[in-house]
Formats: C-alpha cells, sequence, structure tokens
C-alpha cells in the first residue's frame, strides 16, 4: 500500500567500459556515476523516504550512501535485489555477447533465458518481485521508501507491475540513476512513472486521501479523486 521508488544505480565503472558487470565485487561508480548519485540529495528533496533498500552490489551502495546519509538513514541490505547472475557471461564485453546463441533468447524470450553457470531471467523476477512486495506490505500507506538494485531487476519488476508478460521485458528502458514509481494497492499495483531522469518528483508523493484500488475511468483528471459524472 505504500509508494516505491525504483532506483537504478548511477553509472558504473563496467557501464563505461561496456562490461557486463554482474556480481563482480569492487565495481563502483565512474565520474559521471559519482556526479548522478550527488545529485540524489537535491532531486529527492522533497520527497520524505521512510526506509533505504540497496543490492548487495557496491555500484547499488555508493549510489544510495550520501543520500541516506543525508537522511540519518541506515540502508537495508536485500540479498534478492541482486544483480543477475550471468554466470559464464560475466566481465565480458558486451560486444562479444551479441554473438552468443543465447543473445537472441534473452533478446526475444527473456522467461526463456538462463545464463550459463548462472540464473535464468524468470528467477530473477520472482525473487525480486517477492523481495520489493514483502518489503512494501511492511510499511504505512502513507509511506514512500526506496529500493536501489539493477536495470535488468527493475525491468522485471515494473513487468509485474504492469500486468506484462516477462517476455516483453526488454520493452522497458531503466537508464543509470533513472527512478520509475510503482504504488501497490490491494487490487493492483500503479505504474506512476519509469525511467525518470528529470528533477520533478512531485508526482510520486502519496495522495493525502486514503489510497484507492479503483482505477480512474477514462483516463486521469488531473487529481487524486475520480472525476464524478
Amino acid at each position: 500500500m505504500a509508494t516505491l521508488i525504483l532506483l537504478r544505480h548511477a553509472r558504473s565503472a563496467a557501464n563505461g567500459a561496456g562490461t557486463l558487470a554482474g556480481r563482480t565485487p569492487g565495481v563502483g561508480l565512474d565520474e559521471t556515476g559519482v556526479t548522478q548519485a550527488a545529485g540524489l540529495v537535491d532531486r529527492l528533496a522533497g520527497v520524505p523516504l521512510r526506509e533505504v533498500v540497496v543490492s548487495p552490489m557496491q555500484r547499488c551502495q555508493d549510489t544510495v550512501a550520501g543520500l541516506a546519509a543525508q537522511r540519518g538513514l541506515s540502508p537495508v541490505v536485500e540479498p534478492d535485489l541482486a544483480e543477475v547472475d550471468y554466470g559464464e557471461w560475466t566481465g565480458r564485453k558486451i560486444s562479444e555477447l551479441t554473438g552468443e546463441a543465447l543473445w537472441k533468447v534473452v533478446q526475444q524470450h527473456p522467461s526463456a533465458a538462463v545464463f550459463p553457470g548462472g540464473e535464468g531471467l524468470a528467477r530473477v523476477q520472482a525473487r525480486a518481485v517477492a523481495a520489493v512486495r514483502a518489503h512494501d506490505r511492511r510499511m504505512a500507506a502513507d509511506a514512500v521508501w526506496l529500493a536501489c538494485t539493477h536495470g535488468d531487476v527493475i525491468k522485471a519488476v515494473l513487468a509485474d507491475a504492469l500486468g506484462m508478460h516477462l517476455d516483453g521485458f526488454q520493452r522497458i528502458m531503466v537508464d543509470p540513476c533513472s527512478v520509475s514509481v510503482v504504488r501497490y494497492t490491494e487490487t493492483r499495483p500503479f505504474v506512476l512513472k519509469v525511467n525518470d531522469t528529470g528533477a520533478d518528483v512531485s508526482g510520486l508523493l502519496p495522495p493525502k486521501d486514503a489510497v484507492k484500488s479503483d482505477a480512474v475511468v477514462g483516463g486521469s483528471t488531473g487529481s487524486t479523486e475520480p472525476e464524478r459524472a
């Protein structure tokens, strides 16, 4: 019933080098990523965060360190929000992987993709969705909390929230240090933002009135209350 901000980690050294970092330890942020992470303090200044949950990967922890310190929060490490275990693909150049037969499966039928020596994307979605929903259930209805994790993990969570089959999750864009916002209710999730890299976050604040599970028929009226006939 709370509002979840899904934050992808800021740009990492691996992103800049075009490699698949996976769960390689010690992968931090590059210069661009450090600047992106520093900007989160001002970018989310108007948002009261109840909790910060973070992947065990260093690049995620580096991304939220300044924000959490400024808010006086201790990030909660959630193993089920860790990066995909890419197995034998870990550390390889993306340009090399595009020639692999599995690459086409990852692009066209990701629910069937299992990385050699690693995990499958269906498993990633199952663990990540279970984790965010479990954390969300602990929150008050008016709470806003943040989870910092990885691109494919966020795309999998968003696909679930959108009622989309995992095979369509490659249609979702999640850039470094972007925010996507999901508000869970008793009957359905509402997706408020996807891949937002701007500074205006006012739209993700929870409504003052009780959160409603019904969708607005005829489209949004621009207010928290459905339009009356």
